[in-house]
């Protein structure tokens, strides 16, 4: 998918004193901030290997989160492309970047429905360390 780059560098910006979202259908986390990092990091990098080292976990760890989101889904989120000469890699498939954007668009009406609280919520924590 072309520009796909840039929407998910769109839909990752930062959202301080926003609640993240976790998916449960059922007995099954469809989608939670580990697994969308981990999408918008195979989309960044497109490689499983190159994700992996940006989120700092083990190739095996984010293969079996992969793995765990195509089965979960209809239509499988990641496709791994063949190897040779220009050696293999991964991409975000359409279903995996549709399904970034709904669980990004959930994620935004959430915070907007409990913007005050998470304000009043966030006045109470200390303020985070100088650097």
């Amino acid at each position: 998918m072309q520009g796909a780059g840039s929407l998910i560098d769109n839909m990752a910006k930062t959202r301080e004193e926003s609640p993240t979202l976790k998916i449960l259908l059922g007995a099954v986390v469809a989608l939670g901030p580990g697994k969308v990092a981990l999408l918008e990091a195979v989309e960044r990098t497109g490689s499983i290997t190159g994700a992996a080292r940006q989120m700092g976990m083990s190739y095996r760890r984010a293969w079996k989160l992969i793995e765990a989101m195509n089965c979960d889904f209809k239509s499988p989120l990641v496709a791994k492309n063949a190897g040779g000469a220009g050696g293999g890699g991964a991409r975000v498939t359409d279903a995996g970047i549709d399904a970034l954007k709904r669980y990004r668009s959930m994620e935004d009406k959430a915070g907007q429905a409990v913007r005050q609280e998470i304000s009043d919520f966030a006045a109470l924590l200390k303020p985070p360390p100088k650097n």
